[in-house]
């Protein structure tokens, strides 16, 4: 069983059945103008010519039918000849002897060609109008079921006969899928709940990361409940027709009440659930008429309808709060990024049908995907397949694997692009300014790989990899990215000079801002600003522009600044101080890049196994 949507009535075989009417309509017309068109091989010759062959005896006999004159030589039993006479003149008239040795003959004119043709005149136009309006009343009936349907529900109903996903298909999440298992059970056995006073949340808030397994949690509640489970998007509901979005919430809920107990999924509900009195639109919004709409259908509910109302949005912070007070959505479930267990369980799920060789360690790749969604560890699966493939293989190997978790982390390698040597030196030194920064500092991740091969969007990549899961980050933390981050620009200018710096280190900096404001604004690590936030997430737009309703003064505004550039400032010279401590080591990574391009952990680890944290120098 499923609810069609009423946006198109169009089949394949009608237009076949279109087709085909046409051809016969096409047909009749030829056959009757075959009918009346008259059908003979008489070569037509002048009238003058048959009236001199009549008086020299060379014809035998004129028939005559109105003004057609068909002749028969001497010597023959049939016409052979056909001629025409002027209009009520007679054959005598126009210089035939009356001696003449000919036999003429006077038929009486048919009547049938005339009254075909006539018929035809009248009947063939009528047919082409009438199957003019028969297409296109046919076109608006359609157009007319679609209005008809433009109020009703696009929502699908997904039943038993669909390919079930269960809990047992989803690894991790282990406290979202306790909630919703609650769920399904309440459906599933009301009456135990109901003994106990207990009522299930009519309505329950899937929050977290894209990727994070929003939907498909949702798509497992369905196949476990075994209830009628009617699934939409929140961008279904709007419309440019202001009610429209309004009436298909009454319908949806009204076919979830008739069907219940059952269950309503709406995902991305913050198409339609944002915060009112924003001013976008106006307080007759059609958005904000369908937001209205769902607050009292959720909340109207009658007792025993047993209809739960599941929703799904990675922006829970712009929704209204009427939607998230108790008796609509009384219960949020927060579906964080995996953890390496997590991760690791996925993992193996996504490789489960897939040939993998001895080599293969998802184990290890579990523990460098550390920050990776559900999505992004699906994605490394399928493309370690494609990898495999794109070789030959007949297994996936740990290689094959490597190369996909790369290509998904920091891009695919763009080996086509071509640099010149000058180019190629000083991405080395740049890249080994990242390296050698991150490597001797002691708070910082540990490199994982540093490569001068353009990836993504950039010309090399230094990539830092976690040894394990992290909850928090602190203040020494953050700084030490942020030298590591500079450490790029710091070393061209030592080996180049300052005035030879490039603008390989754009997106560093950028990077390397953001960090410092976050921790000035956000996380309250700033010197004179310590413990205090500057959180602006209120804002509006105006003439196209965002805007931002500051919760500080133009002088907090000012020091922030100070603080941002103060810490982008000491993380420059923390990076200058290791460089300068490490020119030998800086110098040995630079040209052991530029000779195999690519350095894995342990060979950079080698390299700058002379490198040293300077002790005399103030770094903190």
């Amino acid at each position: 069983m499923a609810i069609k949507s009423p946006v198109s009535n169009k089949k394949p075989g009608n237009f076949v059945r279109l087709g085909l009417f046409w051809a016969i309509i096409v047909f009749g017309i030829l056959a009757v103008v075959a009918l009346v068109s008259p059908q003979d091989n008489l070569k037509s010759v002048p009238i003058s010519d048959v009236i001199n062959s009549a008086n020299n005896g060379q014809i035998a006999k004129l028939e005559v039918e109105g003004d057609n004159v068909k002749v028969t030589p001497k010597g023959s039993d049939n016409p052979t000849e056909k001629s025409v006479k002027e209009t009520g003149v007679s054959l005598q008239d126009q210089g035939l002897n009356k001696t003449a040795s000919v036999q003429v003959t006077v038929v009486p004119q048919s009547k049938t060609g005339d009254t075909l043709w006539n018929l035809a005149i009248i009947i063939i136009p009528v047919v082409l109008i009438a199957g003019f309006f028969m297409f296109m009343m046919r076109q608006a009936q359609g157009q007319n079921n679609q209005a008809m349907g433009f109020g009703k529900s696009k929502a699908k109903l997904y039943g038993i006969d669909k390919e079930k996903v269960t809990f047992n298909d989803i690894a991790g999440n282990d406290s979202a899928k306790q909630d919703l298992e609650e769920v399904v059970d309440f459906l599933r056995h009301p009456k135990k709940y109901e003994a106990l006073g207990a009522k299930i949340p009519t309505g329950v808030l899937l929050v977290g990361n894209p990727g994070t397994g929003k939907t498909l949690l949702a798509r497992a509640v369905a196949g476990e409940a075994n209830v009628p489970f009617f699934s939409i998007s929140g961008s279904e509901f709007v419309e440019m027709f202001v009610g429209v979005g309004a009436s298909r919430v009454r319908d949806l809920f009204a076919k979830a009440k008739k069907n219940a107990p059952s269950i309503i999924f709406i995902d991305e509900i913050d198409a339609v659930g944002r915060k009112r009195g924003s001013g976008m639109g106006g307080g007759h919004d059609e958005r904000e008429q369908t937001l209205n709409q769902i607050l009292v259908e959720m909340d109207g509910f009658e007792t025993g309808a047993n209809v739960i109302v599941l929703a799904a949005t990675n922006r829970a912070d712009v929704l209204d709060p009427a939607l998230l007070r108790p008796g609509r959505f009384d219960r949020r479930t927060n579906i964080m990024l995996p953890e390496r267990r997590d991760r690791e369980a996925i993992l193996k799920v996504h490789f489960k049908n897939k040939p993998i060789d001895e080599t293969v360690n998802i184990d290890k790749l579990a523990a460098k995907t550390a920050g990776s969604s559900g999505a992004d560890l699906a994605n490394m699966a399928n493309e370690a397949a494609i990898v495999a493939a794109r070789r030959n293989a007949k297994k996936i190997s740990n290689a094959d694997l490597t190369e996909a978790f790369e290509k998904v982390a920091i891009g695919p390698e763009r080996k086509a692009q071509v640099m010149n040597d000058k180019e190629k030196e000083i991405t080395a030194y740049h890249e080994a300014g990242h390296a050698i920064v991150g490597h001797v500092l002691p708070d910082s991740d540990p490199v994982h790989k540093v490569t001068i091969i353009p990836r993504g969007g950039t010309g090399g990549v230094t990539w830092f990899l976690p040894p394990e899961d992290k909850s928090y980050t602190s203040v020494i933390e953050f700084k030490d990215v942020l030298a590591r981050a500079l450490g790029g620009r710091i070393a061209e200018k030592i080996v180049y000079g300052e005035d030879r710096i490039t603008t390989g280190a754009g997106s560093d900096l950028r990077k390397a801002t953001e960090i410092a404001r976050d921790m000035v604004i956000e996380q309250g690590m700033g010197s004179k600003l310590r413990d205090q936030v500057f959180h602006d997430d209120n804002g509006g737009i105006v003439f196209d522009k965002m805007t931002h309703e500051r919760p500080y003064s133009d002088d907090t505004a000012k020091e922030i600044d100070i603080e941002v550039a103060e810490l982008v400032k000491e993380a420059a010279r923390r990076a200058e101080v290791v460089l300068t401590q490490n020119r030998a080591s800086l110098d040995k990574l630079a040209k052991a890049l530029l000779k195999e391009e690519t350095l894995e952990e342990q060979q950079v680890i080698e390299v700058l196994k002379d490198a040293k944290l300077p002790k005399e120098a103030k770094l903190y």
